[in-house]
């Protein structure tokens, strides 16, 4: 029973970073990439919107619940899904770290200019491209995550095992 909660709550978990990802892009990307430097005003003074409170700290949350359910449920049928999702995660927050991240700071971080700069822009729809990519992966390896939930969470049994526990039951 406490297996399966911890499991759910990292299905919550990893839903909370793709409705995060799925926000940013129908209401905050498009704005700031229509037409930078002009369209960053959002990320200027001391009011500027500040995303990566939530990302710094949702990740490190998402990770530690990977790890204790993946250790919970080595031994389980979701086992695989688990596997599969927390590589593929970890395997994204490499290439955010080395591209999206600092790309995104590259951009946002130009200094305010009354018109827009083309390679700018051309660089920030790049980024929305490749990011809109990113999420798509993400939405699938959700999928494989909640599918993760219809599999027994009970420890498996070795084949091996089964026959012998067969071979010893009465007929």
């Amino acid at each position: 029973m406490k297996k399966d909660l911890l499991y759910a709550l990292c299905c919550l978990s990893f839903a909370i970073v793709i409705g995060g990802a799925v926000y940013e892009h129908l209401s905050v990307v498009p704005r700031w990439a229509a037409a930078p430097p002009v369209s960053l005003t959002m990320f200027q003074g001391p009011y500027g919107l500040n995303a990566a409170l939530f990302w710094k700290n949702i990740h490190p949350v998402n990770l530690l619940l990977f790890t204790a359910t993946l250790i919970l449920h080595w031994r389980s049928e979701r086992r695989r899904p688990l596997l599969v999702v927390v590589a593929s995660y970890m395997a994204i927050l490499v290439v955010t770290a080395i591209y999206f991240v600092p790309e995104l700071l590259r951009i946002t971080s130009a200094p305010y200019a009354p018109t827009p700069d083309p390679e700018l822009t051309k660089s920030a729809l790049l980024w929305e491209r490749l990011s809109l990519v990113r999420l798509g992966v993400l939405v699938v390896l959700s999928l494989v995550l909640f599918l993760g939930l219809t599999k027994g969470g009970q420890r498996q049994v070795p084949a091996h095992s089964q026959s012998k526990i067969r071979e010893a039951l009465p007929a």
